[in-house]
């Protein structure tokens, strides 16, 4: 896990991939497209190119427009094929040879690879990989994928990356490019969002829509649990080469982490968000209030949802700052200690003297949401209640999301009506697990096989944890050599 932004206290959004192959001007294409996927990652961007001859690749940190924006730097990028990724780092501290995509000359020629999610196994593979002489120039997990690759005894590439493949666990949807194609691939499970789109005699793969709606590109499909794609001169190739396991996107996706105008899994994010609202108003009614206030952004479509079968008016109560940054400088505590200010002020006219339903996506640890009930108190409002779109986050996530670890996480140890203490709210209230099913499609939640991977609500994880496991159990033999001495 990576530093916690406690300012915005919310889960950050894993990475975001784009690929294009065939169409000119291929690097800009994917500035354009990373730049729809900047809220997925904001940390860092990279793009590789190849154009017929060589490779080329430019990675830094920071966000796509600081790094893509002048006709310099993309004319250094030429081809008609390039991988891009944005970036929070889920695994790898935040520096410069963590940034995607990797590149690496192997013997079959050049590599570009990058990577959308985390690998559960592998700090196992990297030791066994590095005792074996592997030299790794890099902290991600996204590399031990390469030197799998490199090291595997199959001739044909694609015999390559699944023989790669078949050895990791966790959740990855990758986009690679070699000399002559371009490849995307899932994991088994389906746990992170891959798509196919086309632009005239070209193709695209990227995280979500949105990206192919900002280069004009038509949306074909997603990319199904276990499937590669491969595409070139020959045209695009699917195939299914890895054990059939049930599907566990994310869920989490159609409550925060994707733009609310994309698409993924045949879905509408912003509807599915709308109708998680109502679903929330539903199980969760204020007796009594006067307006619906969404915590923008991301609390805005459930709280329209909310509004609208509740019956209660929808305002817009609290104004955020777009202009405020992760890279805002704080110099003293006294600023420092403004904390939501910053981001965030109270329309104190539409406030004072109503019963006021906070809508928001999530609790994490409840510093914003503190902070939130606090700045609405202070304008007038006489009750303010929490009304949340998701199920008490109660996990660390594994998959490819940055969380705190579970003691962290406030609903990990208290119950709603403890967290409206400890937030200063009148009431907190969640939808339940069996709510969001509903409101996503589901008659409710399979509970001996879920349809979806919910483990930060449930705790139940659908890959293993080989890693996490592994530590616990040196720390148990640790402990029960130090108590046996």
């Amino acid at each position: 896990m990576t530093a916690y932004d406690p300012q915005t206290d919310k889960l950050k959004e894993e990475c975001g991939v784009y690929a294009v192959y065939n169409i000119e001007n291929a690097a800009a294409l994917t500035a354009l497209g990373l730049h729809a996927l900047q809220h997925r990652g904001q940390e860092a961007c990279g793009i590789a190119t190849f154009d017929g001859e060589d490779f080329h690749v430019r990675r830094a940190l920071g966000l796509v427009d600081n790094t893509f924006s002048k006709a310099s730097v993309m004319e250094q990028l030429p081809g008609s094929r390039a991988i891009g990724h944005n970036r929070y780092s889920t695994s790898g501290t935040p520096v410069l040879r963590n940034v995607q995509p990797l590149f690496a000359d192997l013997s079959f020629g050049g590599l570009a690879l990058a990577h959308n999610g985390n690998l559960t196994n592998a700090y196992g593979l990297r030791q066994d990989l590095v005792k074996s002489g592997a030299l790794f120039q890099s902290t991600s997990d996204t590399e031990v994928i390469v030197h799998l690759i490199a090291r595997s005894k199959e001739e044909k590439f694609e015999a390559r990356v699944v023989d790669a493949l078949k050895q990791v666990e966790g959740a990855y949807s990758l986009v690679l490019m070699t000399r002559k194609k371009i490849m995307g691939v899932r994991d088994p499970h389906g746990v992170r969002p891959l798509i196919l789109g086309k632009l005239n005699d070209g193709y695209i793969l990227a995280s979500e829509s949105c990206a192919l709606d900002i280069v004009g590109a038509e949306y074909v499909r997603d990319i199904q649990p276990g499937e590669l794609i491969t595409i070139d001169e020959k045209g695009m190739r699917s195939s299914f080469p890895f054990a059939k396991k049930p599907s566990r996107f994310c869920i989490f996706e159609y409550i925060y982490f994707a733009r609310p105008d994309s698409f993924m899994e045949d879905k509408s994010i912003y509807e599915m968000r709308k109708e998680i609202g109502a679903e929330l108003a539903r199980e969760n009614p204020v007796e009594g209030a006067d307006l619906i206030v969404p915590v923008p952004d991301s609390g805005v479509p459930a709280a329209i949802g909310y509004a609208q079968e509740s019956g209660v008016p929808f305002e817009l109560g609290i104004i955020r700052n777009h202009y405020v940054g992760r890279t805002f400088i704080e110099p003293t505590d006294k600023i420092r200690n403004l904390g939501v200010k910053l981001k965030h002020n109270s329309n104190r006219k539409l406030l004072a003297g109503k019963n006021v339903v906070l809508v928001d996506d999530s609790i994490v640890r409840g510093t914003t949401s503190k902070k939130i009930v606090e700045m609405v108190r202070d304008a007038g409002a006489k009750e303010v209640h929490m009304r949340i779109s998701s199920p008490p986050s109660k996990h660390s996530c594994f998959y490819g999301i940055d969380t705190p670890e579970d003691s962290e996480l406030l609903a990990h140890n208290h119950s709603p009506e403890e967290i409206a203490d400890i937030i200063k709210a009148d009431s907190v209230s969640y939808i339940s697990l069996d709510g969001l099913y509903r409101a996503v499609g589901q008659a409710r939640r399979n509970s001996d096989d879920p349809q979806y991977c919910d483990a930060c609500f449930s705790g139940e994880y659908p890959i293993f944890l080989t890693d996490r496991e592994e530590k616990h159990d040196k720390m148990k033999i640790s402990r029960l050599k130090e108590a046996s001495k």
